[in-house]
């Protein structure tokens, strides 16, 4: 069962959030950006999450808040919020309307980017650079949904109160990692590596990620075979296995 409250602050921070992601990683993604001075782009949704994106020299930046925007977008309830994000609503603008050409062409070229690295044609994935950025981003949006499902989920808060406070490295071997950060029970997603951690799940290489990601291969199989190592606290483990299997529900 989803929530849809749960489901917006993964939208907002996960998937939107990648669009930082984006154009830090992938090539193509600064040339989209055609704006000569910074905008700021707020996401504002009524009972839920609110963000800004700022978009500058051809890289993104997300805050959370929406104060000091040159775009604002509202949302009457975190539903309509997830609509935008599946394609089903459209917002109107209750600011910015003189920004409406950057929303149309630069923001939408930007955010079908995205959907080509997040939900990729098999054929693009044989192309080894865009198989890695591709790869990198899924870790980092899964990383950041596992925080938004421990903070705001049922079932994920519940599994949350039984994690001890400390950093969990989340990473790829000689690849890419993120740290999730837990404080009183709730966590905060870091999309960088972790040294300083109390556990670690790390995958062999960047293809058993991949494959694990869209759900060709049995993470218990590859734990057993040592194909997935895990370290350190082994019910700070458990516990993010938990939350990883609300995961697979919630980005299916």
């Amino acid at each position: 069962m989803i929530d849809q409250k749960t489901l917006a602050y993964i939208n907002m921070y996960a998937i939107l959030g990648a669009l930082e992601n984006l154009c830090e990683l992938a090539p193509e993604a600064p040339s989209l950006l055609t704006n000569k001075k910074p905008i700021r782009i707020g996401f504002e949704v009524k009972g839920g999450p609110s963000a800004t994106l700022t978009f500058k020299n051809g890289k993104c930046r997300m805050d959370q808040g929406c104060k000091k925007v040159d775009v604002k977008l509202p949302f009457s309830s975190c539903e309509k919020f997830n609509g935008l994000i599946d394609g089903t609503v459209t917002p109107i603008p209750s600011k910015g309307f003189t920004h409406i050409g950057f929303l149309l062409k630069d923001f939408t070229a930007l955010t079908d980017l995205l959907n080509k690295y997040m939900r990729p044609d098999p054929a693009d994935l044989e192309d080894e650079d865009f198989f890695n950025i591709s790869t990198e981003m899924m870790l980092n949006v899964i990383a950041v949904a596992i925080a938004q499902i421990a903070n705001n989920d049922e079932i994920g808060k519940f599994t949350a109160s039984s994690i001890v406070d400390g950093n969990i490295a989340f990473s790829i071997k000689d690849g890419p990692g993120a740290t999730l950060r837990c404080k009183d029970h709730r966590l905060v997603a870091l999309k960088c590596p972790c040294d300083n951690y109390r556990a670690k799940m790390e995958f062999r290489d960047i293809k058993l990620a991949r494959d694990l990601f869209d759900g060709k291969v049995n993470a218990v199989a590859c734990i057993g075979r040592g194909e997935i190592t895990m370290k350190g606290m082994i019910s700070m483990l458990d516990n993010l296995n938990r939350l990883l299997d609300r995961v697979a529900v919630y980005l299916a």
